[in-house]
């Protein structure tokens, strides 16, 4: 009897994926299952591609062989891409920095640290139902290919958080990434693809273009092989993909307002505030943009503030500022691009502001109408408005969010006004008596994700969001009640 070609490929996967699951999973990093010759694998083979085209009918290619692998090969390429960033976190963080010039190098760390710590498999589960008729099972199945977009904000992070989750899914990932991120993304996705070759997985669960434009994401989003589509980044790309017609998670911008009241902890209150605020030169949409504090209490905060290393601007100065970082046309006032998540002691030098050790941010007090207020400035500038009560501070707290229901902030004692800010806000994350980034897994409860969807509602998003719920229905069977 002849055995065809595709008849002898489907023997040897049996066979390698047999190979695999037989190995031992605790020194299966040190002993690969399979041993890939990488060195003569082609950079299109580790995912990254010239045209989208090809990198989607990759990606498509490698669902199909995805498909034949278990959830326990899922978990050992995804422990393998957790071991690496964490391994690797320094040498990506230099690299981010080089290539984007935002933020800063240390909190880049903890950032890669952070979605190592990605959850995946152990999120999915199988509900069942029975009864007189017999027995239905609820699966959380793959979507299949799916498109997303990542921001120059968190790059090598959100690719490395996506794949995570997607992987853990069942699905594979074609990326358009930032393009003033591009070189750093191509080594992740690269680095990615030899972790799991080198485990006897498939070639291109995870692909890009290797030079990304709008062109590039028309393509994606339009492109019938791609199932699904998760944005993350600016606000008009995420409102172009949602209307792609396709299943679509959006991740958009946020302009996060803190509300102190006269109960809270002030000193505790200053303290997380600058330690949210400034972390990686405020770049991240989670973190605090504007405080609004009940005068009872606010020269207390103020102080309390500088005493965390903050560098408080008056006067004139503000003024300064605002034409240093921004810029006003016939549309209105805009946030200057280059000094977005700059080192804060660059905009006092621009200033000629002597300083006597290099601040963690720059705080200022302002009215509400302000454009510090307003905007989402991405750098470590934080207004501070007075208000006559809690209730006020609320008030010009959702104004200031702009209905982005992406995060806020509260530092108070009293239950009631927490509770009251809370509905009033309507976020995505709602953060009480800690720092902004406790609603991502920072010293919380909270599960680790850079993909917050709050337009389309999945919320901190996980394997979960990207699967698909799947009926398989017994009737007259299996009911032994």
């Amino acid at each position: 009897m002849q055995i065809s070609e595709k008849e002898i490929q489907q023997l040897v996967s049996q066979i390698v994926q047999q190979t695999i699951r037989q190995d031992n999973q605790s020194e299966v990093l040190d002993k690969p299952a399979v041993k890939s010759e990488l060195t003569t694998l082609s950079e299109e083979h580790l995912g990254v591609f010239d045209k989208m085209e090809d990198a989607i009918n990759a990606a498509e290619k490698a669902k199909q062989q995805y498909s034949q692998y278990t959830i326990k090969d899922r978990e050992r390429f995804i422990e393998s891409i957790k071991k690496w960033t964490l391994k690797e976190k320094y040498d990506l963080s230099k690299r981010v920095v080089e290539e984007t010039g935002l933020g800063n190098y240390e909190d880049k760390i903890k950032k890669h640290e952070l979605a190592a710590r990605t959850p995946g498999t152990e999120l999915l589960e199988t509900k069942a139902q029975s009864g007189d008729t017999g027995l239905a099972i609820i699966e959380e199945a793959p979507f299949g290919v799916i498109g997303a977009t990542t921001p120059v904000t968190n790059p090598s992070e959100t690719v490395i958080s996506n794949a995570i989750g997607m992987l853990a899914a069942g699905n594979t990932v074609v990326f358009n990434v930032h393009p003033s991120s591009k070189n750093v993304c191509a080594y992740t996705v690269t680095q990615i693809n030899r972790l799991i070759v080198n485990l006897g997985g498939p070639e291109n669960l995870v692909t890009m273009v290797k030079n990304p434009s709008m062109e590039s994401l028309n393509v994606m989003a339009s492109c019938p092989k791609v199932n699904m589509l998760v944005g993350t980044g600016g606000p008009g790309l995420v409102k172009a993909l949602l209307k792609s017609g396709k299943k679509a998670i959006g991740a958009g911008a946020g302009n996060p307002p803190v509300v102190v009241d006269e109960t809270a902890n002030i000193q505790k209150a200053a303290r997380d505030i600058i330690t949210g605020h400034s972390f990686d030169n405020n770049i991240v949409c989670i973190l605090e943009k504007e405080v609004f504090v009940v005068d009872q209490v606010a020269n207390e905060l103020i102080e309390s503030m500088v005493q965390e290393g903050a560098f408080l601007i008056k006067g004139d100065t503000i003024e300064s500022m605002k034409q240093l970082i921004t810029v006003e046309d016939q549309d209105g006032v805009h946030v200057r691009k280059e000094w977005v998540g700059k080192d804060p002691y660059k905009y006092l030098d621009a200033l000629n502001i002597s300083y006597t050790q290099k601040p963690k941010c720059i705080i200022c007090e302002t009215e509400f109408e302000h454009p510090f207020v307003q905007l989402e400035l991405l750098m470590p500038i934080l207004p501070i408005v007075r208000v006559e009560n809690f209730h006020q501070g609320v008030d010009y707290a959702v104004k200031a969010e702009h209905g982005n229901r992406h995060t806020a902030i509260c530092h108070s004692q009293n239950i009631d006004n927490i509770t009251y800010y809370a509905k009033a806000i309507n976020t995505t994350i709602f953060v009480k008596n800690a720092p902004s980034l406790a609603g991502i897994g920072v010293e919380s409860e909270s599960v680790v994700s850079f993909t917050i969807a709050g337009p389309t509602g999945e919320g901190i998003t996980t394997s979960k969001d990207y699967t698909r719920a799947r009926h398989c229905v017994l009737v007259d069977g299996f009911r032994i009640i």
